[in-house]
């Protein structure tokens, strides 16, 4: 049997807060760390104490983690990593643990989309988004959880969008994805939930990022009318919440999904 089945399947007594694993000092590992989404969860985690630690995983474009990095020296890493691969998230694991003796917070933010009808979406299209943005976030789960059941603590929160809740057109493949990580982390929040271990969902609307400066203005004045709050939502908004859902006040919460839509569901 192993460890994960031993620890789910005898009988606990309840998780009680452990002052050991205080707010004071936390490694954190963030995926997609060189978008403004990423960026921002990072600089929540920075400002919450000084004695956190970020390590920002990215794959091809690192430009904007490594400024972080450089302006925290002692306390932001960046690294390459393919969410795509069992090796990579292994490796990052690995040292992230030998190097500070623990891992208490993951987040799954990696992420992009590739949009098209369906009827004229390749079969690369719909297997390299479902790739990164599910199998990512089920392999990134996977590689950190040995590490949290043996602490008995931990906290995972994936970004999912949206769009796994009200799913447009064009979109089938990054919806199908999506929606995907809200069933994982709903089922792995049972799984280990007795062992100390939390797993929620963040799903971003419209969020002031790069990918939202592609679309042209007049498609910007039409999404906005679609909001209730009549704005897009800003970075640090989806980073007030993941740093919420990671936080001891959040210890009895798990399996649940934020949505941060600015009221369009």
């Amino acid at each position: 049997m192993s460890a994960w089945s031993a620890a789910i399947s005898k009988p606990l007594e309840p998780i009680l807060l452990r002052h050991d694993m205080s707010i004071e000092r936390r490694t954190i590992l963030i995926t997609g760390g060189n978008g403004g989404i990423g960026q921002a969860i990072a600089q929540e985690f920075l400002n919450e104490s000084p004695n956190n630690h970020v390590w920002l995983g990215v794959n091809i474009r690192h430009e904007k983690a490594e400024t972080l990095a450089c302006a925290n020296p002692d306390r932001c890493r960046w690294f390459n990593l393919d969410v795509t691969s069992e090796s990579s998230w292994t490796d990052a694991v690995t040292k992230i643990s030998n190097t500070h003796g623990r891992l208490d917070v993951l987040v799954n933010n990696a992420g992009f989309h590739k949009d098209t009808l369906l009827g004229t979406m390749s079969p690369e299209n719909w297997r390299s988004v479902l790739s990164t943005n599910l199998d990512g976030v089920y392999l990134g789960c996977h590689a950190v959880l040995p590490t949290m059941i043996s602490q008995k603590h931990g906290r995972i929160i994936n970004i999912s969008s949206l769009s796994a809740l009200m799913a447009p057109a064009g979109q089938t493949n990054y919806a199908a994805a999506k929606a995907g990580v809200i069933a994982l982390s709903q089922s792995l929040a049972k799984e280990v939930a007795r062992i100390g271990i939390t797993v929620n969902t963040v799903c971003p609307g419209y969020i002031e990022t790069e990918a939202l400066g592609n679309i042209c203005d007049e498609r910007k004045k039409s999404l906005v009318k679609e909001i209730p709050m009549r704005r897009f939502g800003r970075p640090n908004e989806v980073a007030a919440a993941v740093r919420f859902f990671a936080c001891d006040a959040a210890s009895y919460i798990t399996g649940s999904v934020l949505k941060l839509d600015g009221g369009i569901l």
